[in-house]
């Protein structure tokens, strides 16, 4: 599979055989940016749970946290018991299986360590990438912890 058609296929996928409903919508304008994504949907920033990669050596460590919020790395380190080191596009693309910009919390590649910002828990609905630059799918924070096993921690910045 290759292009974002195969990579919004596998967050359908996942979402499927979790028993996700398929609430995927394509934003031709583009949801690059927790802004964009926003700006399309006609939400909050902070509605848009980002997804930010770290490597955590050769394994993916994904932060899903609020558009409006940084990650304290430090902080993401503790919830996860781990070293994070920043992850460049490429490592991103090769590590998930997403383009960055597209990067969903579910349909990975290979599995990540997964940690969701406890201050998405309070906001409903949310939105996240679903493999493209280009298309976001709606949940709530307790169906993605439930869909992907993440740890919830407190690690905005």
């Amino acid at each position: 599979m290759s292009g974002s058609g195969g990579s919004v296929e596998r967050v359908r996928a996942a979402l499927l055989a979790a028993e996700h409903p398929d609430t995927i919508v394509a934003f031709p304008a583009g949801t690059r940016t927790a802004a964009d994504a926003a700006a399309a949907i006609g939400c909050e920033v902070a509605q848009i749970a980002k997804s930010i990669v770290f490597r955590a050596g050769d394994r993916a460590a994904v932060v899903v946290i609020s558009g409006a919020l940084r990650v304290d790395q430090a902080k993401a380190e503790a919830a996860l018991g781990v070293r994070l080191a920043r992850a460049d596009a490429d490592w991103v693309r090769q590590a998930t299986g997403f383009a960055v910009g597209g990067v969903a919390p579910v349909g990975h590649v290979s599995a990540p360590l997964l940690l969701l910002d406890e201050g998405l828990l309070t906001l409903d609905p949310i939105w996240a990438a679903a493999g493209s630059p280009s298309h976001v799918f709606r949940t709530t924070a307790g169906e993605l912890v439930r869909v992907t096993g993440a740890t919830v921690a407190s690690v905005a910045a």
